[in-house]
């Protein structure tokens, strides 16, 4: 508990015992009054205070206002009847602030989770001058520096190691609690916690642009972006709290007016009683605290899971995933390529690779990065000129004076050279030099261990299609598609085909159903903004991807996929299960209130009862592990 739950705590608690004391002793009607009274204001004047400040500021109608007047009118009608039983107003006031301890502890539980993913922000960065250690700002170290981690410090900002191996500590970004072991030239993102060697790494980008400052924007955002259920229930708030107040006041005058135009008793004070505990029962707490915590407790259970999503509406939009198309490379495959072979070449082997890598020498793609380190022979850069990159195709550059182009048969064709086929699966990189062809390079992808089971897990979920779109060629695409248990292969895709393909798979889906796709490269950019929603890789994804997805997967496992989903849809069922709990359960005593059936202390249960019903089974969306 913080310093004002505490305090609200100790409150409620003379309050109660109070209340009992003057209840057990026999007190004088003037002494027991005034103890009435400072126990009323013991637990209630905060309440008071926002009452009437809210009318200064002409925001009247809120659960302060109905509180306060229902309260003081029925120590005003103990008043007037000369009971001397302030017991009810105090009892409303005292259980309606049990209750706000109560959500306000459960806010406070979910946003932990929340703030478990904010620790990740690193305080400092260590720099070493003459053999010193500097502690520095992280968003003042340039982009090449190298920084020191020590054990048990955070990786401030993205790089590369280049000195040390160690432990690295991923939990509060992917959700893994296995550590994972980093060496010599392995990529390190900011966020993680070095667990057991000294390392030093390269940063490769600024603090301002590493994956934790992206995190940290995405988890600050996510509440600003609100689902339709809170838009709803805040719209409904603002006409439903006059509407009650009104429909009380009506309650109180009008049935006395009929009496007397008929003849009979007024029976104001019954009527009134009647009215004030019909503003008791009415005030919607339940309502506009339980479903903005289900949408929190669901967004912090899902970063707690490594799935992070940038806003309620997006939470709800994934429940209703239908069709879920996927990118290959990078999302389904490792992205991890290696050269199987080299055919139809005349020249030696490691000569035609040697004109590959050097042409593909400027490129970050997977493939790229596999003829490179195919070649294993440090680039010399000045020997590659005029690089060209085709998008879908291929590269062209000049490799020593001769002009090089390396990529599929598409490209071969825009150049006008004949290609030769390949009998093996896998991705074919073709090889002109001085557009004469030089044989092709097979290189193949491996699918990453949770692909088949993340595919059959979705399928289990309720997702009715799934479907991959890829540039890669249709006999590689079909191969990998078929052992996945794909529904759709669409395959040889340029950037602009998988837009004009989810374009038309939008067209299909029936009203209702959504479509989300998941990628993780620069081209994945615009199909993820087209898509109802989009899914990025965060740990190795591309920032453009990242940037342009709705939901981020911290450890690019597709497996996550699926537990995205099912986390949304138990938010959502939880959200609707407390929307109906509490609008049944009010309207029944708001009826029972009317007709004098329902007393004050039945208001209490309708009022604070439900919230605390509402608000425990609201924070059940923070449970992730059983879905």
């Amino acid at each position: 508990m913080n310093k004002k739950q505490k305090k609200m705590l100790y409150r409620i608690i003379i309050a109660a015992a109070l209340l009992i004391g003057v209840n057990m002793l026999t007190l004088n009607n003037v002494l027991a009054m005034c103890l009435y009274l400072v126990t009323y204001l013991i637990i209630g004047y905060d309440i008071l205070k926002k009452a009437g400040k809210g009318i200064r500021n002409g925001q009247v109608f809120d659960e302060n206002f109905l509180m306060a007047v229902a309260t003081v009118g029925a120590i005003v009608l103990a008043f007037y009847e000369k009971s001397g039983d302030f017991n009810e107003a105090i009892a409303v006031m005292l259980f309606y602030q049990i209750g706000e301890l109560f959500q306000s502890y459960a806010v406070g539980k979910s946003r932990r989770n929340i703030s478990a993913l904010m620790d990740i922000r690193p305080d400092y960065a260590n720099i070493e001058q003459d053999g010193k250690l500097i502690r520095v700002e992280p968003d003042e170290v340039a982009v090449g520096s190298i920084i020191v981690v020590q054990p048990g410090e955070k990786v401030p900002i993205d790089g590369i190691i280049v000195e040390g191996s160690s432990s690295l500590n991923t939990s509060a970004l992917t959700g893994e609690s296995l550590p994972r072991e980093a060496e010599i030239g392995d990529e390190v993102i900011s966020g993680c916690i070095n667990m057991t060697g000294v390392i030093r790494i390269q940063t490769t980008k600024e603090f301002g642009e590493s994956t934790v400052s992206k995190i940290l924007e995405l988890v600050e955002e996510s509440s600003s972006r609100k689902s339709k259920s809170e838009n709803f229930i805040s719209k409904f708030a603002k006409v439903y709290t006059p509407a009650v107040c009104y429909a009380a006041l009506a309650l109180a005058v009008l049935p006395p007016i009929v009496n007397l135009v008929m003849g009979n008793p007024a029976g104001w004070t019954d009527w009134i009683y009647r009215a004030l505990t019909f503003l008791v029962i009415s005030c919607p707490c339940a309502l506009v605290i339980s479903i903005p915590l289900s949408f929190f407790a669901g967004i912090g259970g899902a970063s707690k899971a490594g799935v992070l999503i940038k806003g309620s509406n997006y939470l709800e939009t994934l429940s209703k995933a239908a069709i879920v198309v996927f990118d290959k490379t990078g999302t389904l495959t490792k992205g991890v390529f290696e050269v199987n072979g080299i055919h139809h070449n005349e020249m030696e082997d490691a000569k035609l690779l040697e004109y590959a890598a050097l042409a593909e020498c400027s490129s970050s793609h997977p493939i790229s990065k596999s003829l490179q380190k195919a070649y294993g022979k440090e680039i010399d850069r000045s020997r590659v000129t005029d690089i060209e990159e085709i998008s879908g195709h291929g590269i062209v550059a000049t490799v020593d004076q001769k002009k090089v182009a390396a990529g599929n048969m598409k490209l071969m064709s825009k150049l006008g050279i004949e290609a030769k086929e390949c009998h093996s699966v896998g991705t074919i990189i073709h090889v002109a030099i001085d557009n004469e062809y030089a044989g092709h390079i097979v290189i193949s992808d491996v699918e990453k261990p949770n692909s088949r089971k993340a595919i059959a897990e979705l399928k289990k979920a309720g997702v009715k299609k799934t479907v991959m779109l890829t540039g890669d060629a249709k006999k590689v695409a079909d191969k990998v598609g078929t052992e996945l248990s794909i529904d759709e292969i669409r395959s040889e895709l340029l950037p602009g085909d998988k837009v004009a393909e989810v374009e038309r798979l939008l067209e299909q889906k029936s009203g209702k159903e959504v479509l989300a796709f998941v990628g993780d490269g620069i081209n994945d950019a615009p199909v993820l903004s087209r898509a109802d929603i989009g899914i990025a890789m965060g740990a190795m994804g591309s920032d453009a991807a990242i940037e342009a997805a709705d939901v981020v997967l911290m450890d690019d496992d597709p497996l996550k996929i699926a537990q995205g989903i099912q986390i949304s849809r138990k938010c959502i069922r939880i959200v609707y299960q407390n929307i109906v709990l509490a609008l049944v359960v009010k309207f029944a005593c708001l009826g029972l209130g009317a007709l004098g059936i329902a007393n004050m202390w039945f208001a209490i249960f309708a009022d604070v009862g439900v919230m605390i019903i509402a608000v425990l089974n609201a924070i059940r969306a923070l449970k992730v592990k059983k879905l």
